[in-house]
């Protein structure tokens, strides 16, 4: 999760999405005294970043994040692994929920993974000639 702030550098936290509901909004589970959920008060408009290896597709999602101690949510988010970072467990008083509601979104994929495009790359910069057949585009929301 990225917050976006004009002239400094983007505060950047490696974050596990907890779940995507039905209506595109992306959800995780944080600590209410960490620097993320401080990012988050300051300025709720964030950037998630994601790469899929196996064809190297990327995903730019843009969007609004929440806060809350929503007890109901985390029950439904927790995994047992979270135990490492929350040792009372899903009732430790320092859970937070984060929900980011897309607003736009970017996506970019190679189709055949990084070796066949570095391929491509070579041969089409051999012949002087482009063999991109990626796919990208914006995503409406």
């Amino acid at each position: 999760c990225t917050s976006i702030k004009t002239g400094s550098p983007m505060a950047v936290r490696p974050m596990g999405v907890q779940k995507v509901d039905d209506e595109g909004v992306f959800w995780f589970l944080s600590s209410n005294d960490s620097h993320k959920d401080a990012e988050i008060k300051q300025d709720d408009h964030v950037q998630l970043l994601f790469q899929e290896t196996h064809t190297s597709g990327f995903l730019s999602v843009y969007g609004q994040a929440t806060i809350s101690a929503d007890k109901a949510k985390i029950k439904e988010l927790w995994e047992p692994i979270l135990k490492t970072w929350f040792t009372e467990g899903e009732d430790d008083p320092r859970i937070s929920v984060i929900s980011i509601k897309p607003v736009e979104a970017y996506y970019w994929d190679n189709k055949h993974g990084n070796a066949v495009a570095f391929v491509k790359m070579a041969i089409g910069a051999a012949i002087g000639k482009t063999l991109d057949d990626s796919i990208e585009g914006e995503l409406k929301i």
